[in-house]
């Protein structure tokens, strides 16, 4: 494999994963269905006996993954049925929306824009290539080295930022420090009015359940050793503050408890999702 084409972050991949096991081992109704992101992972068989597959101890944090995508997809759609025609992903790993949803992101009149680093976004397309599947007009691959100027790279590929449009970064906040997460609300928070910013933030350790803590903490020590350290841990107050110090103009903190409620009310099985780490949305 050259330089130019590294593989995925293991994080990506762990996600695209736990989004299949979902489908193969909590019982129906499913929050989200894509199993074309194991498809692209291509994990080998045996992927359902890596240790972070495991379907018990995985099970809450399986629960705030398929429910946080869930969450995202919908609100594009809500706010693309309101002339929102721009959707970014930043850091957009093994996201699958641009494939698994493409008839509606047509019907939509949507232009998806996945950010991400050069390597990993080499290595997908060459993955969606040997799948046999296409890339439209609509959907624009966009490299970016995160600490040069990825907005500029975003706006050459054809983000009209007098447009509005809907911002989503999944799993990402925790990596950042926080003037890096200050300086992406704030670009954000620049674009035309009626644009809106969606993003994920982990809870300190202390805030998540008991029984997630242990978890929590080797997740941690996984990524430290990855060198990839969890930099930025987020109570709703300090980051619905810090959107408003960015200059959005509403905020809102989107709970577990409200994912459980709109996803996983009917359940039966007591699948439901961790606040270990949840949502902020905020609208310029």
């Amino acid at each position: 494999m050259s330089a130019e084409e590294a593989a995925p972050e293991h994080t990506a991949v762990r996600v695209a994963l736990w989004r299949a096991l979902h489908l193969r081992a909590d019982a129906p109704p499913h929050v989200i269905e894509d199993e074309l992101g194991l498809r692209i992972a291509d994990p080998g068989e045996g992927w359902r006996e890596r240790p972070d597959m495991d379907v018990d101890a995985t099970r809450r944090t399986r629960a705030s993954i398929v429910a946080r995508a869930r969450f995202v997809e919908d609100l594009v759609e809500e706010l693309a049925e309101h002339g929102v025609d721009q959707y970014v992903v930043l850091g957009a790993g093994l996201d699958t929306f641009a494939q698994r949803r493409a008839a509606d992101a047509v019907r939509l009149g949507l232009r998806v824009f996945e950010v991400d680093r050069p390597g990993p976004q080499a290595w997908k397309r060459r993955r969606l290539a040997g799948l046999g599947l296409d890339v439209p007009e609509w959907l624009r691959f966009v490299p970016v080295d995160f600490e040069g100027d990825w907005w500029g790279r975003l706006t050459e590929a054809g983000l009209d930022p007098a447009r509005p449009a809907v911002v989503a970064s999944a799993g990402v906040t925790m990596y950042l420090s926080e003037d890096a997460v200050t300086a992406t609300f704030r670009l954000v928070a620049g674009l035309a009015p009626g644009s809106t910013f969606v993003t994920t933030f982990l809870r300190p350790v202390e805030d998540v359940e008991p029984e997630q803590q242990a978890q929590l903490r080797v997740a941690m020590a996984g990524a430290r050793a990855a060198g990839t350290p969890f930099l930025s841990f987020y109570r709703p107050a300090r980051i619905l503050a810090l959107a408003r110090e960015a200059g959005f103009h509403e905020t809102r903190h989107v709970s577990a408890a409200d994912l459980e409620k709109r996803y996983f009310a009917d359940r039966t099985d007591g699948l439901r999702p961790s606040r270990g780490e949840e949502l902020l949305v905020a609208t310029v």
